[in-house]
């Protein structure tokens, strides 16, 4: 048993603190002083322009998670119940569009259909989020799949047809998961700011940041950020409640019931390479035939050099702080009641779909005072707490799940010989998650990398990543400046993507 004296306990108490100050204390902040505002709040609900911008951002979050449910949720039963060759590497290439920014895809396409084509306002948007958040309801309807045990279909199909079987019996056990993971890509569509803002889309979160950046009125900001915010973490909590109340039938066997869906290999191949062409090559490639025209690739680099360094040094330090707190939250989570585990994974949920815009004022107005409070703020500082407070949750998700996985009787062992409970841990227990360790700081690093929204409204003035300088020059500099420096940043992205798709690909084919 886990008693309070225990050695761990001010370990668990520090990364406690870490991830209340940064993550959650920025967005409640906000949240109570947006609720204190009664006249800001009367004036925002009697504001027809408002409830229309409230239509806008739902029909946003709707378009998107029908194109990422329409396109992920073929893929993920696809992988579950269809042999294809090197999943792995397929599992790798389908998966990375959601690790890429989606401003970098959505200014490709703006390329391809031109300012003001085809690909601009609320369709090209949705369109655009779709295609890069369809790997949320892909992994999470495989995941699903591989749950259902095979020998209940097995069974089903002794007495029914196979449409049957999989109607009455297989979607209704994988539906909870599909249902929580197209809510994940319901709040991360109207969290997000860079692509709407970039097709011009007036969505809550443009509005935010313009009421912050461009008219200085912070109560405004904060007033405008309390629907978003109320919603998202509503939405978050309940996707939270529906993985929590998935049903367990127990592990597919190898091979049970992988004729159900009746798809031919080709006919499953031919899905992948579209989706695949569409959501990962055909941005790439827009991009590489624009980056063409640039001149001087040395003018670009040494123009960019700064914020590139900017961006590897900071995603760095973001991702070693956030994976070192998030072992210690994993574990704690791993070793807590299955009650307790619960109601933390679902604070954890609710935290990750808490807007960037929303996290990066509530920062500001917490960090932005006189005194020793306030030394921090205009400094470099600022952007490792944003990208600490955006993704410890998710990677604290990760490593609890990791921790799950490592018996307590290993642990149990290791006291009975006398090893202290850091000893143990560092001995015992992080060598066997030393996989998931690696994994969270790469997707830490890989997301900080990438991060906008809370950067561009706490970095310090003169100092710049390359998010932010992508994003500021796509309106003053040649498309194929912005196209080269976004190349780069996708190039950062996918190849650590395609060394584990290699790596993975390499052992699958091993006997």
């Amino acid at each position: 048993m886990w008693h309070w004296r225990s050695s761990r306990t001010p370990v668990v108490g520090a990364a406690i603190l870490v991830f209340g100050l940064c993550s959650l204390l920025p967005s409640m902040y906000v949240l109570v002083t947006a609720l204190d505002d009664v006249d800001g709040l009367s004036a925002l609900l009697l504001d027809d322009r408002q409830r229309r911008l409230l239509l806008t951002t739902a029909a946003l979050g709707l378009g998107s998670t029908t194109v990422a449910a329409a396109a992920g949720v073929p893929l993920g039963a696809i992988l579950a119940r269809t042999a294809l060759p090197t999943p792995a590497a397929i599992r790798a290439v389908l998966t990375a569009p959601v690790l890429l920014p989606p401003y970098v895809a959505a200014l490709a396409w703006t390329y391809l259909a031109g300012h003001g084509g085809w690909m601009s306002g609320l369709p090209g948007a949705a369109i655009v989020l779709g295609l890069m958040l369809y790997p949320i309801p892909m992994l999470a309807t495989e995941v699903g799949f591989r749950r259902v045990d095979g020998r209940l279909e097995e069974a089903g199909l002794l007495v029914a047809r196979r449409r049957q079987v999989l109607r009455h019996i297989t979607l209704p056990l994988v539906a909870p998961p599909i249902v929580a993971a197209s809510l994940v890509v319901f709040v991360l569509a109207i969290s997000d700011f860079a692509v709407p803002g970039l097709l011009g889309v007036r969505v809550y979160t443009t509005e935010i940041f313009t009421a912050f950046a461009a008219l200085y009125d912070f109560p405004r900001a904060m007033v405008l950020a309390l629907p978003l915010l109320l919603l998202c973490m509503g939405i978050g909590s309940l996707a939270s409640l529906l993985m929590h109340a998935t049903p367990t039938v127990g592990r597919r066997p190898a091979g049970a019931a992988s004729s159900l869906l009746g798809v031919p290999t080709v006919a499953a191949a031919a899905v992948v390479l579209v989706v695949a062409v569409a959501a990962l090559a055909v941005p790439v490639a827009i991009l590489v035939n624009e980056a063409r025209g640039v001149r001087s690739w040395s003018m670009v680099v040494d123009g960019s050099a700064a914020a590139m360094w900017n961006s590897l040094l900071l995603a760095g330090a973001g991702a070693t702080l956030v994976s070192g707190v998030a072992v210690v939250l994993g574990f704690a989570g791993a070793r807590i009641s299955p009650r307790a585990a619960g109601m933390l994974d679902t604070l954890l949920v609710t935290v990750f779909a808490i807007p960037s815009t929303i996290v990066g004022v509530g920062l500001i107005a917490l960090w932005n005072r006189p005194g020793p409070i306030g030394a921090i703020y205009g400094t470099e500082s600022m952007l490792v707490l944003g990208y600490v407070a955006r993704y410890l949750p998710v990677a604290a998700l990760v490593m609890a799940a990791a921790m799950r996985h490592v018996p307590v009787s290993h642990e149990e062992a290791a006291a009975v010989s006398g090893a202290g409970w850091l000893r143990s841990t560092w001995h015992v227990v992080l060598p066997q998650v030393r996989l998931a360790m690696a994994v969270t700081w790469v997707l830490t690093f890989i997301l900080a990398f990438g991060e906008l929204g809370v950067s561009v409204l706490v970095a310090p003035p003169g100092e710049s990543t390359l998010p932010i300088r992508v994003y500021t020059l796509i309106a003053n500099a040649p498309p194929a400046q912005v196209a080269s420096l976004a190349l780069m940043q996708a190039a950062v992205i996918l190849v650590p993507v395609t060394l584990f798709g290699v790596l993975g690909s390499s052992r699958w084919s091993q006997p």
